[in-house]
């Protein structure tokens, strides 16, 4: 079983190696560095979307230290850019809180792609490993076929799924699953929604309608309401996220597909502007892929051999 690092390096490897190799490219040898090796510098930063403000203040720290004498090598400017991100995640709490003395209701929002079903059916299987009673409602009721990827999911990890006939009522699918984890005495039940955009009133009006039936149904619900965004997309991760955020209440975020581009820097960039807690982070297509988001081990992936 991989290291939690190896995971986080495995995830990140192309991000990387974007940035390692533009940073060894720019300098080399003893040359005194030039406003366009600055530039490049800095381009390089913007490319692996960590964000415009969080790269001017990795260049401001680099250029200040440059001239203080206190940067030699390509090295000294990785060791630089890790600290700086590390320092970005001062405070920040991705522990996940769940109820110890009942019901945890998570509820999944997102796009059409943005791998919402994956997520939902990779955290159960998470959480069934540490021991959990999780319970799975498939509220995406548009798409049959995302119907029978939670079911797949629930048979392949043990987990009961809540289900209902195409084009059922979200809001009623999701009722029924609360009673029934309530009843079955349940620690998480995760509710799957339809995909949508922040645009269209009328997915969102039934997104708001399907929070209050789970809180009739039990009070307090739900308890989490996370964003799950294609990490690969870069900055529309970030659109998305600054977009749903304005008009639901989010807990936090889960990005996925980290592995599938260079674009790995936006958790960073997703961090700065909105400061919503990152719980998880898809590394890969495997269900141990899914890993509890960790600054430390982010950073160290990014910059370190």
């Amino acid at each position: 079983m991989k290291s939690l690092l190896s995971a986080f390096k495995h995830g990140l490897l192309k991000t990387k190696t974007s940035l390692m190799r533009n940073i060894a490219s720019i300098f080399t040898g003893n040359k005194a560095w030039t406003e366009d090796d600055y530039e490049m510098l800095e381009a390089s930063l913007i490319s692996a979307d960590l964000g415009i403000k969080v790269t001017d203040r990795i260049m401001t720290d680099i250029r200040q230290r440059y001239e203080r004498g206190e940067i030699k090598t390509a090295e000294d400017i990785i060791a630089i850019a890790e600290a700086d991100i590390c320092k970005q995640f001062e405070g920040h709490d991705p522990e996940v809180k769940l109820n110890e003395d009942g019901l945890t209701v998570i509820l999944m929002i997102g796009v059409n792609g943005s791998g919402k079903t994956t997520t939902t059916g990779k955290l159960a299987h998470l959480w069934k490993k540490d021991g959990k009673k999780v319970m799975l409602a498939a509220c995406d009721t548009f798409r049959a076929a995302a119907v029978e990827q939670l079911i797949i999911w629930g048979e392949r990890i043990g987990c009961p799924v809540i289900s209902s006939h195409h084009g059922a009522d979200a809001a009623a699918v999701a009722y029924d699953a609360v009673q029934s984890a309530v009843s079955k005495n349940m620690d998480v039940l995760i509710i799957d929604t339809a995909g949508r955009q922040h645009t269209k009133m009328g997915l969102m009006n039934e997104l708001e309608k399907v929070k209050r039936t789970v809180n009739k149904a039990y009070p307090g619900a739900p308890h989490e309401t996370w964003l799950v965004v294609d990490g690969s997309t870069g900055t529309n991760a970030l659109i998305q996220a600054r977009e749903f955020g304005k008009v639901t209440d989010l807990n936090g975020l889960c990005l996925t597909k980290l592995d599938g581009s260079s674009k790995g820097g936006v958790v960073v960039a997703i961090h700065d502007e909105l400061e919503f807690p990152i719980h998880f982070v898809g590394l890969g297509e495997k269900p141990e892929d899914l890993q509890p988001f960790d600054s430390d081990m982010f950073a160290k992936a990014l910059f370190e051999d």
